[in-house]
């Protein structure tokens, strides 16, 4: 994948479209996913979706009890204890997923926290970087001969439009020298596009294919831990909690570019890509703002890409995947 890459290629869908219109007529029968935070926000359309599709669902979980009673009316869907920010965890879901299927067609990177206190997990690792970018590599090298073993693999991850916060921080990931959590949460969602840039190049031979999209503005739990006065002074909710923000999507339309990253043969022979809209992104100016789209070249950079998956191979203990 090279920047230039990063060009529309005339999806019919749009902001508009809901997970619902990505998938009419879809048969995933005989494929089976896995959704991380399959049982909340986004990552429940997108279980609904894939499971209603004929898709078989594996939903690794945090709170497998609260999952389980979110799926209970959703057939073809099946929860796996998981926590994103334990890495021991991670290894354990994986080699429970390892042990029931033989082939693994689409991993959906959707689960995320975002805008936390100050939190330190593993190590002594940011815990926005742990769980959104660690935990989702770990799971992804663990699981990479499953995605090869399928013959034309996705894997899809959740970034936001938060990256043009700002670029890795290379100098200091963990923010040893002052926390901010927005600049937290940007730096985890940059990480996220250049994972899937650089999980693509490895996989191409293996015809595991990566994506990265930023879903659009949603209200859903992934803003649980900010107070109601700041999500009121942003603008994005009343004082009941209430959506009156502009641009705002429902949490269906949210989902539905992840989905359509899942399965568009629009997509057939690309990868590394960064997605909004159902569409390809173009990539934006630095100085432009974070509402009006596009993707900084620095989240696409592959020559960024490798240096993290080097760096995250060296954090996390990962075996190398590929050929």
């Amino acid at each position: 994948m090279t920047i230039s890459e990063q060009q529309p290629l005339g999806s019919p869908f749009s902001a508009a479209s809901s997970a619902d219109d990505v998938l009419a007529g879809a048969d995933l029968s005989g494929k089976t996913a896995v959704v991380t935070g399959g049982y909340s926000g986004l990552g429940l359309e997108t279980s609904r979706a894939l499971a209603a599709a004929g898709a078989r669902v594996i939903v690794p979980a945090r709170r497998p009890g609260v999952a389980e009673a979110a799926l209970a009316d959703v057939k073809g869907c099946e929860v796996v204890p998981m926590d994103l920010a334990d890495l021991d965890s991670v290894r354990t879901a994986a080699a429970h997923i390892s042990a029931s299927v033989t082939r693994l067609d689409l991993l959906m990177a959707v689960a995320g926290v975002m805008a936390t206190p100050e939190r330190r997990v593993g190590p002594g690792w940011e815990s926005q970087l742990a769980a959104n970018h660690f935990g989702h590599f770990t799971l992804a090298c663990e699981l990479y001969p499953l995605l090869a073993a399928a013959g034309g693999a996705r894997v899809v991850v959740n970034s936001s439009a938060g990256h043009t916060l700002t670029d890795f921080r290379r100098h200091d990931p963990h923010f040893r020298t002052g926390y901010d959590k927005w600049l937290a949460y940007g730096q985890s969602k940059t990480a996220n596009a250049l994972f899937a840039v650089h999980l693509d190049a490895l996989g191409r031979e293996d015809g595991v294919r990566a994506f990265s999209l930023h879903p659009g503005k949603i209200i859903t739990g992934l803003q649980r831990e900010m107070e109601l006065q700041e999500q009121i002074d942003l603008g994005w909710v009343d004082e009941h909690g209430n959506v009156v923000g502009a641009g705002f999507k429902s949490p269906s339309q949210g989902a539905a570019t992840g989905l359509w990253a899942a399965t568009s043969p629009l997509l057939d022979g690309h990868g590394g890509l960064y997605l909004e809209d159902c569409e390809v992104a173009r990539v934006s100016a630095p100085d432009e703002a974070m509402d009006d789209g596009g993707v900084r070249g620095y989240a696409v950079d592959p020559d960024a890409a490798a240096r993290l998956w080097d760096l995250s191979v060296t954090a996390t203990g990962a075996a190398p995947i590929g050929r």
